[in-house]
C-alpha cells in the first residue's frame, strides 16, 4: 500500500488535572476494574533483560514500514508559549545499531540495586518494524511538539552513536539536564492477543547509587496524565495485561527509572507482536497521535 509520512499540522496542548486524566483512562472500550491481567497488578512485565527490553532474537524480514519521520534540531529560537524556560529530556528506546553491538550491549552496568546489561535490542513488529525505528520516529515527532511550545528539548541519542547509551548513561542526562520531565519512548514485545499501551512508573527504591523518593509522587503525576492523554488522542485502550487495565505500571528492577533524580515514566506504546496493535504502530498518522498524546500529557503536567 502507498505510505503517507506527512504528519498532520501540530496543535496546542490542552492542559488535563490528574483526576481528570484517571477517569479518561477510564473511558475506553476496555474500562477500568474486570480482566485482570495475569499475577499481581503492578508487577514488573514479565520481560528479561535491560530496561523495558524486549527480546533479542534476529528481527524478521517482510515489508518496509511507512518511512521515520525526519525532525532535526530547529537551527532557530524557539518560539514563546506554554513550555518557555522547562526542559524535557525524550529517551528513544533502544537503537538501531545495537543488534550489531550485542558483546558491548551485554555488558553489565550498575543499575543502584543490582546489575543489567547495558541495553538490549528491542522488539520488532512481524513484518520487521523495529522498536528502536519506532521509538526515534515517535521522540522526533514529539520533540517537535514540545519545541512548539517553547520547551527545550534534548534527546538521550539520535541513532548518531554505534550503539546505546547504556542504561545508566540515559539516566544520567535526564538528571544533569535537570529536567523538568523525562519520558523513555518504547514499544513492547509481548504475545498475541495483548494489546493497548501503559505508562511504567519508578517504585520507592533505594540502595547503591539509587535513590527514587524524591521523584515516586510527581513520576506518577506525570504518568497518570500521560495515559490519560493518550487515551484520549490515539483511541488505543490501556494494557490488557499489564497494569489491570489502568495503563500504569510500577516496577523497581529498570535503571533508568531507578537512577533518574528528575520525574521520569516509560511509555510502552502498545505490543509490537500483535497485528492489530503492529498496524497501529507502523502508521505514520498513528504515531503523530502517539506524539501528540505524549506531548499533551507532559505539558498537562508541567502546567499543572
Amino acid at each position: 500500500m502507498p505510505y503517507d509520512d506527512s504528519p498532520p499540522p501540530t496543535r496546542r496542548a490542552r492542559p488535563l488535572s490528574v483526576a481528570a486524566a484517571l477517569a479518561a483512562v477510564c473511558l475506553t472500550a476496555a474500562g477500568c476494574g474486570g480482566g485482570q491481567e495475569p499475577g499481581e497488578a503492578g508487577a514488573a512485565s514479565p520481560r528479561p533483560g535491560g530496561d523495558a527490553a524486549t527480546s533479542t532474537a534476529p528481527v524478521p524480514t517482510g515489508k518496509q514500514p511507512e518511512p521515520t519521520a525526519s525532525a532535526p534540531p530547529s537551527a532557530k529560537p524557539l518560539p514563546k508559549g506554554p513550555l518557555t524556560g522547562r526542559t524535557v529530556v525524550i529517551d528513544p528506546g533502544h537503537n538501531p545499531g545495537n543488534r550489531d553491538h550485542t558483546r558491548e550491549i551485554n555488558r553489565q552496568v550498575d543499575i543502584g540495586t543490582g546489575r543489567k546489561e547495558c541495553d538490549t535490542t528491542g522488539t520488532a513488529t512481524n513484518d520487521g518494524y523495529a522498536e528502536a525505528r519506532f521509538t526515534l520516529d515517535v521522540s522526533h515527532r514529539l520533540r517537535a511538539l514540545l519545541e512548539a511550545e517553547g520547551a527545550r528539548v534534548r534527546l538521550t541519542h539520535d541513532a548518531d552513536r554505534p550503539f546505546g547509551p547504556c542504561i545508566d548513561e540515559r539516566a544520567r542526562i535526564g538528571n544533569e539536564a535537570k529536567a523538568d520531565a523525562v519520558v523513555s519512548v518504547h514499544a513492547d514485545g509481548s504475545a498475541v492477543g495483548n494489546r493497548g499501551f501503559h505508562v511504567i512508573l519508578p517504585a520507592g527504591v533505594k540502595g547503591g547509587g539509587a535513590n527514587t523518593s524524591k521523584i515516586v509522587k510527581s513520576s506518577a503525576d506525570l504518568g497518570a496524565r500521560i495515559a490519560g492523554h493518550f487515551v484520549r488522542t490515539t483511541g488505543s485502550a490501556p494494557s490488557n495485561y499489564i497494569g489491570g487495565n489502568t495503563g500504569l505500571n510500577t516496577r523497581d528492577d529498570l535503571g533508568g527509572l531507578n537512577l533518574s533524580t528528575v520525574p521520569k515514566v516509560f511509555v510502552e506504546c502498545g505490543n509490537m507482536r500483535d497485528p492489530k496493535d503492529a498496524a497501529l504502530l507502523t502508521s505514520a498518522s498513528w504515531r503523530q497521535k502517539a506524539a501528540q498524546g505524549l506531548a499533551d500529557g507532559i505539558t498537562s503536567y508541567l502546567k499543572g
